[in-house]
């Protein structure tokens, strides 16, 4: 007696594709109606779905947004092309919050099979570490430029302080020593600015610290400062070691990463300070075993547009009675670790990651 047929005949090459399971490159079948046939582990990790919720599902029922995907889809199905989705949002419908980049490649698996293979490479990473290089290249070449102009400031500020004084001198009358003075102070505040503005002369100082000691310092002295109207909370994780770094510079980052946060939210609001070891992190180009995460989140309207590329640089700021130094402070005490700050905003959630490396030393 010849076998029952299977109710689910998949294409030759992919009768097997249990053997696909140990991929990290998501791999989707899908009918000429979109209707997903088969999807290995590694899609229904990016999906959001397990096999048994999405089979015999439209896919146009589990992507948000997606009316592009499923366009070049049917165009693949119809035509028997190979097409290309590069750095697709793709956001499913069962975690609207994980929003994924990948990229895509919509493979016909002919007129006869009536099928369609996507593969789904996942480049949430690769643009993470492009985005990091770019913002590391920006940080130098702003440093740089900060450094050149404190330097073309500060010689002719200092010319006239002393111009100042040598009138003072000549002054028979008392009183108009008073406009002397004035000059003179407007040139030292002006100079402090400078100074502020080219970032910490010290080089860090380290040794090894406890983190989460550091986080309850700051998280203690800048609660005091919202005399409780701001909900402050916090979420550690335990198993973060110590790191070899200067306490003093990274209470400072810390502190200036926070009170921006705290100034965001106005007079009501939300701010959660939480910890995390990240293994295998990249910063920049380099690769660290592992990495210390500290995040500020907030609730608040999020980072203006206009303000995203240039928010680490100096004397930039959303605020009128802001100084515009804070953020570029904090991010040039996190380089001097060999660290960075980045940060992801949209209305009602915002998040500054600060994110340093921990040695093998400080492990062992």
């Amino acid at each position: 007696m010849a076998a029952e047929p299977s109710a689910l005949q998949l294409p030759r090459p992919l009768a097997h594709l249990e053997l696909l399971d140990s991929m990290t490159t998501g791999v989707v079948v899908v009918d000429a109606a979109l209707n997903i046939v088969t999807a290995n582990l590694a899609a229904q990790d990016v999906l959001a779905v397990s096999l048994n919720a999405m089979r015999g599902r439209s896919l146009r029922e589990l992507v948000i947004d997606g009316d592009g995907l499923m366009a070049s889809i049917e165009r693949s199905a119809a035509s028997g092309a190979t097409l290309s989705e590069r750095e697709f949002r793709l956001v499913s419908a069962r975690a609207p919050g994980n929003e994924r980049i990948v990229d895509i490649v919509i493979s016909s698996l002919g007129p006869e099979e009536a099928m369609v293979l996507l593969e789904i490479t996942n480049a949430t990473e690769r643009q993470r570490i492009a985005r990091e290089n770019e913002l590391l290249a920006r940080i130098v070449s702003g440093r740089m430029m900060v450094r050149q102009l404190a330097h073309e400031v500060k010689n002719p500020l200092g010319g006239l302080r002393g111009a100042a004084q040598l009138l003072e001198r000549e002054l028979a009358d008392p009183a108009l020593r008073e406009y002397t003075q004035v000059i003179i102070s407007e040139a030292d505040r002006l100079a402090a600015l400078v100074d502020s503005m080219s970032g910490p002369a010290a080089a860090p100082r380290k040794q090894l610290s406890n983190l989460h000691e550091i986080c309850e310092h700051v998280f203690r002295l800048v609660r005091a400062e919202t005399r409780g109207q701001i909900l402050m909370e916090r979420d550690y994780d335990p198993s973060l070691p110590d790191a070899m770094l200067d306490p003093a510079q990274i209470v400072q980052a810390l502190i200036n990463v926070l009170r921006n946060a705290i100034q965001a939210l106005g007079e009501r609001g939300r701010v959660i300070l939480r910890s995390r070891a990240l293994p295998n992190c990249t910063i920049g180009a380099t690769r660290h075993r592992l990495v210390a995460c500290l995040q500020v989140e907030d609730n608040g309207c999020g980072v203006p547009d206009e303000l995203r590329d240039s928010i680490f640089l100096p004397l930039v700021t959303g605020r009128s009675d802001g100084t515009g130094l804070g953020l570029s402070l904090a991010q040039e005490l996190l380089t001097r670790h060999d660290g960075l700050i980045e940060f992801e905003s949209a209305p009602g959630r915002t998040v500054f990651t600060l994110l340093l490396p921990i040695s093998q030393e400080a492990q062992s």
